[in-house]
């Protein structure tokens, strides 16, 4: 069964490869979906998946790579929309909201 969590990391998220390790440990676990830079310093990524690999991903976003030093970590349940694949978004420009998908 395919499961989505769409998760917003806070705190020295950027600047520490946070992205780039999202990235690639979701590729290595077969999770499709996305993560971004938000203007105001956090980090928004969707993970869609088998739900093993969707809550691991979700709990290492709130741990994050060894660099960083996540505050607050939330995830929210969503419907899948079928994503492929894993990507690192451009940063949201300012006025952007958290993207739903």
């Amino acid at each position: 069964m395919t499961v989505r969590q769409h998760v917003r990391a806070t705190g020295r998220v950027q600047g520490v490869f946070y992205r780039d390790t999202c990235r690639r440990l979701a590729e290595e676990r077969g999770v499709a979906g996305w993560v971004r830079n938000l203007h105001n310093g956090d980090v928004e990524a969707v993970f869609e998946g088998a739900s093993d690999d969707v809550d691991h991903m979700a709990r290492w976003a709130a741990e994050g790579p060894p660099a960083a030093r996540v505050s607050q970590c939330t995830s929210v349940s969503e419907e899948p929309e079928g994503l492929s694949g894993f990507r690192v978004l451009p940063d949201a420009a300012p006025g952007d909201g958290p993207r739903a998908g």
